[in-house]
């Protein structure tokens, strides 16, 4: 038998069902409301101090752990808003996005033999950051309709071998925005069990009324147990920029410089300057941004309400996880298949964000960053959907 083939480390782990369902989408001309990215314009003045970057022959290697000036505008902000003191020497990394920055966090902190703990439904790499680290995830499910968690569950998840929690608020999948009772309950068993709090906060400026983001960071006694993963890519409507960013204890900077050293050396070097713009922008920049996503949001759950699902009203994020079971199909993922092909919509499979997709309620993620325009197509193609659907698939 050849011993050329794949390490055993990523025998389970799935292809990613995102690109799975923008691959469908456009083979099958459909509206993609699957994959997380914005499909209108990001602000020109970040755009214009990114060709400026690269006009300016910034286009070698950047600091490895992100220019000086991009790190100060990530540590003043944040200090600004949340009241945490950070230092942009000792405590900021900038990395190729939020996905590298919270993988770089686990290898850095995370050794084989522990356990992580992971709240699902759950965005997709925390589980495999936390396998390849050599560490057991541990899952605490959120259940709808307001993906709530059961304190006790949550409390019994901890042991003597959990070395870190990872916590995503605003929620992707579901939109659930963490109250300030979850993150302390939370930041109290850290304490108590003395473990590591990685908070993945991408969504954090993306909040609706009734809501507000708590950091994990700002909660007393979690400002050295926490580290805090964010980057531009949804506030700013850049996915494809792949900038973000680790804030973390002064003691777990090193680790995490290094790992981020060994997997992309530097993230992209035009972008600094555009980070730093970004930054920059005024606060009604920020208020306008959550108030047309929340237009958006309800728009989202009109369309969705008219055409037979129950859908559950996100606080955040910009997601609709969805119920399915009422239009007959064996599976989500069946639905989805059908939804795609048949109706012309691209969503995800809720039974993805699962650890054991056979034991998940069936739901499908509507992503709602799009222009209305686009929404509204959805709704039309969506009218040719009935309950009865899976009779005929």
């Amino acid at each position: 038998m050849t011993r050329i083939r794949s390490a055993k480390r990523v025998s389970s782990f799935a292809d990613s069902v995102f690109g799975e369902m923008t691959r469908l989408a456009r083979l099958h001309n459909a509206v993609n409301l699957s994959q997380g990215f914005p499909d209108f314009e990001a602000p020109q003045a970040i755009k214009d101090a990114a060709c400026a970057a690269i006009q300016a022959e910034q286009n070698q290697y950047a600091p490895p752990y992100g220019t000086a000036a991009f790190r100060e505008a990530i540590a003043a902000d944040f200090t600004r808003r949340y009241g945490v003191p950070i230092d942009p020497d000792e405590q900021v990394t900038v990395c190729c996005g939020s996905t590298e920055a919270m993988m770089a966090s686990i290898f850095a902190c995370i050794d084989p033999g522990d356990e992580v703990i992971v709240f699902e439904p759950f965005y997709e790499n925390y589980g495999p950051d936390a396998i390849l680290a050599g560490a057991t995830p541990k899952y605490v499910r959120l259940r709808e309709p307001e993906w709530r968690f059961d304190p006790d569950e949550l409390t019994g998840a901890f042991t003597n071998r959990t070395r870190a929690i990872v916590v995503n608020s605003p929620n992707n999948p579901t939109g659930k925005v963490f109250t300030r009772e979850d993150v302390q309950l939370i930041a109290g068993l850290c304490q108590k069990w003395d473990v590591l709090a990685i908070s993945d906060e991408i969504y954090e400026r993306i909040v609706f009324s009734g809501h507000a983001h708590v950091p994990v960071a700002s909660i007393p006694g979690m400002a050295d147990r926490t580290i805090t993963t964010g980057g531009l890519s949804k506030t700013y409507s850049v996915t494809g920029w792949r900038i973000g960013w680790a804030i973390s204890p002064p003691a777990l900077t090193g680790g995490i410089r290094k790992m981020h050293d060994y997997l992309t050396v530097a993230a992209p070097t035009p972008f600094h300057d555009a980070g730093v713009a970004a930054l920059s922008l005024p606060d009604a920049f920020y208020v306008q941004l959550a108030k047309d996503y929340q237009s958006k949001r309800d728009l989202m759950m009109d369309i969705l309400s008219r055409h037979g699902f129950t859908a559950y009203k996100p606080g955040g994020a910009y997601y609709v996880m969805a119920d399915v079971k009422r239009f007959g199909f064996s599976s989500d993922s069946e639905f989805a298949q059908y939804l795609v092909k048949e109706i012309g919509v691209a969503t995800v499979p809720g039974s993805s964000f699962y650890i054991d997709p056979a034991a998940a309620p069936q739901t499908v993620r509507f992503c709602f960053s799009k222009r209305d325009e686009t929404l509204h197509e959805a709704d039309r193609r969506l009218a040719r959907l009935s309950v009865t659907s899976g009779d005929r698939a």
